[in-house]
Parts: structure tokens; sequence; C-alpha cells
């Protein structure tokens, strides 16, 4: 058979098109087994730091946007509302996002695996970009209420950190190697902490600059014009400034190649007009019995058949329901969902709060304008340098060592005993005591079930359902912290006084503990994806058969049948 150059479009130095490698290649099926052979077995290098760098700065965008806010919310209090704003405002403004984000992660895990990876990766970007421009430019209006058009900016922005989650865990999962794939995936999530580090350092550097008209604000009602007008400039630029790492990545994106693993199990595009996988030969010569030769015959045309017939069934709705409502499969689903949603409910109900942790336990409690935000600024810091960014690293280098459950089932049984801990010892501890479990809180959440429930949805689910049941996952996830922002953590002044404020904190940590305790049954559903392909994770989890392994014995088959001929 003459060979037909058959090449896709896309490819850049951070994601490369693995298609082209082999479009001289007329055999789908082999063409498909080299191309991610190739990928699966590359040693890494600098290939797939470019790759952790273009997914990861979405993650770093995404986290800057969701705790930027947390920082601005006082200066936005200052700038509308005289230093109080409304706490039903405040918890409408925080949980906005992730409403967005809900629908972000179940919409376009859905149209990548319906129209494909390369058609929108990129557009989640643009919405993000979009959508914090719309925000730096808002104001006052006798027309429109601000507090209402900020948070439908901030749903729509949601949206696009929504689609982040699938698409990038997916594509990353399936352009890795498979020794390293955890470490690379984790590193691209790990972006997280950078980004959360960076909304801190934007933060302080502008309460530090505008500390002359803030500084001589002994209160909020002493907040002048100037001091107001410090404070409104402030929140846009630390908002505002979150758009700039996704336009640096944005080429990036809009020019990949389309995932090897979907042209061939999804869209099946190569194979279009290409000749049958199988060859058969016929007649007997030499010195070989005939029998022999029918009988290789006979096993080859078997084997044939059945790469044809046994491959992935199309993708469809019914499909979807019929495979997932099987208890062997759909509890890996029910796993992967239940501990991202267990997970989320305490580490944004910690996350989004940390001013108010903070306050707590007397580390921003001056009255002064500049010095309570640049104390929160500050704390916000030493968290995230002391808590968040060990444990994600720890997380990399360590998860293709440990595994991902080992790792996600330490976490939530060491997040059991802390939450716990701060919960019924809160008045105990004294307030060096619960900054220091605070931060062990914050490193064995990014240590633990933070970074592995990103992960193991983008592992262990059939190439035609990758996306879209990771979009579920992560979508549980910003359900629970959803409820952690509406209805538990609210409940810190619950039966509080006015000289008594955030008392019912020391039960809201035990509510959290009580989520990590059934997060440890949670993690017992979900399956350890350690160095294993893709597409043996398939096999085992889910009963696909690998049609290229199976071509490859065909293959093999022909090669002895001429032998003996």
């Amino acid at each position: 058979m003459s060979s037909t150059q058959i090449k896709t479009a896309g490819g850049n130095a951070a994601f490369h098109n693995f298609i082209n490698d082999f479009a001289d290649v007329s055999d789908p099926l082999e063409r498909r087994r080299r191309a991610l052979e190739k990928i699966d077995n590359a040693s890494f290098g600098w290939y797939h730091i470019r790759a952790i760098m273009v997914a990861g700065v979405g993650f770093l965008t995404d986290a800057y946007d969701i705790f930027a806010i947390n920082l601005s919310i006082d200066m936005i209090a200052y700038a509308f509302w005289g230093g109080k704003m409304p706490s039903s405002t405040q918890t409408l403004i925080k949980v906005s996002t992730s409403v967005g984000t809900v629908i972000g992660q179940v919409g376009f895990g859905f149209m990548a695996d319906y129209v494909g990876r390369k058609k929108i990766y990129g557009l989640e970007l643009i919405i993000m970009i979009a959508a914090t421009c719309f925000q730096c430019t808002l104001g006052e209006s006798s027309a429109i209420s601000f507090p209402a058009i900020l948070t439908f900016f901030r749903i729509i922005m949601g949206i696009g950190i929504g689609g982040d989650y699938p698409l990038s865990s997916v594509i990353t999962s399936e352009f890795a190697t498979t020794k390293w794939r955890g470490a690379i995936m984790g590193a691209v999530f790990a972006n997280q902490g950078w980004g959360q580090l960076l909304a801190g350092i934007v933060a302080i550097v502008c309460v530090a600059a505008y500390k002359d008209d803030l500084i001589d604000a002994n209160s909020a009602a002493e907040c002048g014009p100037s001091c107001i007008k410090a404070c409104d400039q402030m929140w846009r630029i630390i908002i505002g400034f979150g758009c700039i790492p996704g336009c640096i990545a944005l080429y990036f994106r809009l020019t990949i190649p389309e995932s090897p693993r979907y042209t061939f199990d999804v869209s099946k595009e190569l194979e279009k007009g290409t000749a049958d996988a199988a060859k058969f030969v016929s007649g007997a010569h030499g010195d070989a019995e005939f029998g022999d030769i029918a009988l290789l015959i006979e096993t080859e045309a078997e084997l044939s058949s059945n790469a044809e017939n046994q491959g992935p069934p199309k993708a469809s709705f019914s499909d979807f329901i019929g495979h997932f409502s099987q208890w062997k499969y759909g509890k890996i689903l029910i796993g992967t969902a239940g501990s991202w949603f267990m997970l989320d409910v305490a580490y944004y109900g910690l996350g989004l709060n940390t001013a108010t942790i903070l306050s707590a336990i007397g580390y921003a409690s001056s009255k002064n304008v500049y010095h309570s935000l640049y104390n929160k600024c500050a704390g916000n810091l030493i968290l995230i340098c002391a808590g968040s960014i060990p444990g994600y690293w720890f997380s990399v280098a360590t998860m293709d060592i440990i595994g991902r459950k080992p790792i996600q089932l330490g976490g939530f049984i060491l997040l059991t005993i802390i939450l716990a801990a701060i919960g019924f010892g809160y008045h105990k501890l004294g307030e060096h005591g619960l900054l220091a479990m605070y931060v062990l809180a914050q490193f064995f959440q990014n240590f633990g079930p933070n970074t592995t429930t990103f992960i193991v949805p983008g592992e262990c689910f059939p190439t035609r359902y990758r996306s879209t049941a990771h979009g579920i996952s992560a979508a549980s996830g910003k359900v629970g912290a959803i409820i952690a922002q509406t209805c538990i953590g609210t409940l810190v002044n619950h039966g509080c006084s006015a000289d008594d404020a955030n008392c019912f904190l020391p039960h809201v940590m035990e509510i959290f503990a009580l989520f990590m305790l059934i997060g440890i049954a949670t993690t017992l559903l979900i399956p350890e994806t350690k160095r294993k392909t893709l597409e043996q994770l398939s096999e085992e989890l889910h009963g696909e058969i690998d049609v290229s392994k199976q071509h490859a014995r065909v293959s093999s088959s022909d090669d002895d049948i001429e032998k003996i001929v």
C-alpha cells in the first residue's frame, strides 16, 4: 500500500503535534500506536516544562482571580460602603465566581468531549480576560446596582475559570509521559500557589504605594475622599492585574494540535479514506505444513475482526448514562466527585475567609485603614508561603512515587485531625497554636486531596468521557465551595454579640472536620493511577480493549505467516 501524508493542524513549542510525526504511516492503528508510544515513553524535558507553563498559567490566573477578591473586599467596602459591607453582599460577591465556575466546568467539560480539545482551548482564557477587564471599569450608577453588575461579571469570569479545569487537566494528561504524568499534572495545578502569591504581592505593593492616602484614617469613619479614592483604585489594580498572565499564554493555547487520543479514539478523522488495518495472507509454499498456515490465517482474521469491532463505543448521552449507571464504573465518578466536594467545602471555607481567620487570631485587628489592609495582605502572604506553596510542590515531588490514592487518603486523615483539634481546642491552643494549626491545614490540603482531586479525574476515565467526567467532578467541588460560603461560612457569627465576633468559628471548624472524615470514605472508591498509560487504565477500569494492541498482534501474525510461507 502506498503511504499517504495525512497531517493535522496545530502545534507549537509547548504542545507538539505527534500525529504529524507519523503522517507517512497509512495504517491508522499503527499510526495511533506509534504516536501514543512516543508520548507515553518520552523522557521529561523542556517540552514538558513549556507545556506546564502554558497550561499552568491558566491556573495561576484562576487562583489569582479567586483569591484577589478576598484581598480586595475590604477596599471595595471602604470605597462604596464606608468600610462596612453588608455580609449578604460580601457573600454574594465571593460566591459568584464559584457559581460561574460550576457552569464552566460542566459546559466546557462536555464541549471538549463533543467538539474536541483544540477547538475550545483558549476560549476560556479569552472569557477570563474580557470579564476581568470589565470588572475594572465598573462604577456606581443610579440606574445600575454596583454589587449586581460586579456579581454578573464575576459569574462570567467564573465560567472561563471553570472551563480551564477539565481542559487543562485532560490536555496535560493526554500529552504527558506516563512515568511522570502525575508530577506534570500536579505542576500545572501547583501554579495556583503562585497565583495566590502573586495576588498577595500585588495587593501589598498597592497598599504600600497608597500609604500616604491611607495612614491618617484611624477608622473607617475617618476615611475621607483621598482615602476612598485610593481604595477604589487599589481594588481595580489588583483585580485587573489578573488578566496579564492569561494574555501571555493565549497564543500557545489557540495554536495547540488536537489531542492524539481524541483524534484517534473519538473523532477518528484519520481513519477516513484509509485501507483496512488487517491484510490476509493465503496459499501454501515451501516446506511449511498447510495446517500451520491455516491456523495462523484463522487467528489473524479473528484478531483483525476484534480490532475493528471491539473499540470504544461512540460517545452519546445514552451511552454515558448506561456506562456510569453500572456500579463498577459509576463508583469511580462518585469517588472523584465526592472527594472533590468534601475537600472544597473546607478548602474554600478556609481560603475565602482567611481574613476572618487572621482577624480572629489577632493578626489583623488594627482599626487604622492602612495597617488593617497591610496586615491582612501580609498575613495572607505568610500563610501562602508557609502552607500552600510547599504543600503543592511536595505533591508534585511525590505524586509518581507514593501514588495518588495514598496522598489523598493521608491528606483527608490529617485534615480531619487538624480541623477537629482547631475546633475542639480553639480556646486552649492560643493565637500561635491556632496559626500553626491553620498553616498545617493549608499544607495538607495541597499535599493531599486538593492536588489529587484534580489529577485523578484526568486519568481514570475513558477518552470519550474524560473531559465530561472531570468537569462533573470539578463542578461537584465548586458546589461544595458554594455551600461553604453561603451556608457554613456565614455561621461564624451565629449567636454572637457585638463584642464577641466570630464566636461560632470553632464549631465551623468542627463541621469542616466532619466533611474531611467523609472524604476518607469517598477516597476508597477511587483507583490508583500511578505510572499506568491512559489506555491501560481504560482497559482495567472501564473494560475497553486497546485496538492498537490487537492490531499489533495481527501484524505480528502477518510476519509469522510470511516467515512460514
